[in-house]
């Protein structure tokens, strides 16, 4: 099990980017290259128990949400948000920020 994860992190380890930028596109003489937050994670495990019998496991998920695109226009590069992608990713983000700093203005009040 402990190569396989071993493998598994080596083939992953430079997704990032890729996960992020798409490869440029031509669209109309224009170019356009997407741009998405994404994430994604893998689990495993195993086990023998002689009282429970043998075990094992593995699961991986991942997730893309659509951010926008750098947009190229005659030399001028400009980012064209997705309004929709924007607010999900902000919306968790802002409602983190204000209960962590509910909390320490508590804190500091005390």
């Amino acid at each position: 099990m402990a190569d396989f994860v071993l493998e598994l992190a080596d083939k992953v380890a430079g997704v990032g980017v890729r996960t992020s930028y798409a490869d440029k596109v031509q669209l109309g003489g224009v170019d356009v290259v997407p741009v998405a937050l994404g994430a994604y994670g893998f689990g495993g495990g195993s086990g023998s128990a002689p009282e429970q019998g043998e075990g094992s496991g593995g699961g991986g998920g991942g997730w893309s949400v659509p951010l926008g695109a750098y947009v190229s226009r005659g030399g001028d590069v400009r980012f064209e948000p997705n309004i929709l992608g924007v607010l999900i990713v902000a919306i968790p983000f802002i409602a983190v920020t204000g209960k962590a700093l509910k909390l320490i203005i508590r804190a500091l009040k005390k």
